[in-house]
């Protein structure tokens, strides 16, 4: 068996937890790579699912479909008979669903919604908004039937690090709401199921000064809260495209006119001037992946996409994911 390769019911060793938040700063590429790991754990035959929390469609989007209803339903398979499901997790219909779980209310419930009753609760309690998007995916996330976890794992596309802590930190909101009942019950129970080896906080970052403070200040955030953070997962990278930390432009001559190209001296000055600035943009990459080398978190690179941001590219990132490349 290779180092990587799941037993069959079994949590990937590399991707212990049940459940796997993915933040980032904004524009890091989260919502893609919570595709992707959710493409690599359903390797080996496993159904996962991917959920998201704010509204976006962003899952829908990037498999190119339509606007996702409040249901789990298939967007992606894999070779070897994996599935990936989507939920979009709509917070009134969450409430409906805890309302109707809790109390009974049904068709009273829905009256309810249509009323706008909902709508205000959410509106003046948005901490109530964070419990019922956390609960279900913890409902979804230990879910069973016929004595069997209905997903073997789930990936949420979370909110971005700027409000981790707080979406996630559901029993401080929760406090001022309810002291008693079935609201403080059921954060009581999230709460502890987000601080268990059951969840797994991965931080998206690209190898940019804002992104990487973002990253250092979420992972501090969290580790103050007792969430469990996992890896860092470093997006966008590029190879080096000079192998060498100087260059002069006597070299760049000699070698353009080795490859047969103009050598004039517009040609030679813009090729340094690029020349240059690539160095001063590697320098500072590698002085950002000390900064997070720091962190003390397990760190996967994930290549750009040149082609964009396809099946197959979300495939060649669920390889990255799991080393199998």
């Amino acid at each position: 068996m290779r180092a990587n390769e799941q037993v069959p019911g079994q949590v990937n060793p590399a991707w212990p937890a049940r459940l796997h938040v993915v933040t980032g700063k904004g524009g890091t590429g989260k919502t893609t790579v919570a595709a992707a790991l959710a493409l690599a754990l359903a390797a080996g035959g496993h159904r996962t699912l991917l959920a998201e929390v704010e509204g976006r469609q962003g899952i829908a989007e990037l498999f190119g479909l339509g606007p996702l209803p409040y249901e789990e339903r298939k967007v992606a398979g894999t070779a070897d008979g994996g599935e990936v499901r989507a939920l979009a997790v709509d917070p009134e219909l969450a409430l409906l669903e805890y309302l109707d779980m809790f109390y009974r209310l049904g068709a009273a419930g829905r009256a309810l919604r249509k009323f706008g009753a909902i709508d205000f609760a959410t509106t003046i309690a948005p901490g109530l908004r964070d419990v019922l998007l956390t609960g279900k995916v913890k409902e979804a996330t230990t879910r069973t039937a016929e004595r069997r976890r209905v997903y073997h794992a789930v990936v949420l596309d979370a909110p971005p690090t700027g409000r981790i802590g707080r979406f996630l930190n559901v029993t401080a909101e929760t406090a001022r709401l309810a002291k008693v009942g079935p609201i403080k019950t059921q954060s009581e129970n999230v709460a502890a199921f987000l601080r268990s080896p059951m969840t797994s906080v991965h931080v998206v970052t690209l190898l940019e000064e804002m992104p990487v403070q973002e990253t250092v200040d979420a992972i501090a955030d969290l580790d103050g809260l007792g969430i469990p953070v996992g890896k860092v997962i470093v997006n966008g990278t590029r190879p080096p495209l000079l192998a060498d930390a100087k260059v002069n432009q006597a070299e760049l001559r000699r070698g353009l006119a080795a490859a047969g190209l103009p050598t004039d001296r517009a040609t030679v000055a813009g090729l340094y001037d690029e020349a240059k600035a690539h160095l001063t943009r590697r320098e500072l990459e590698e002085s950002l992946r000390v900064e997070l080398a720091e962190l003390d978190r397990p760190i996967v690179e994930l290549p750009t996409l040149t082609s964009g941001v396809d099946r197959a590219g979300l495939d060649t990132l669920a390889a990255d994911l799991l080393g199998t490349h």
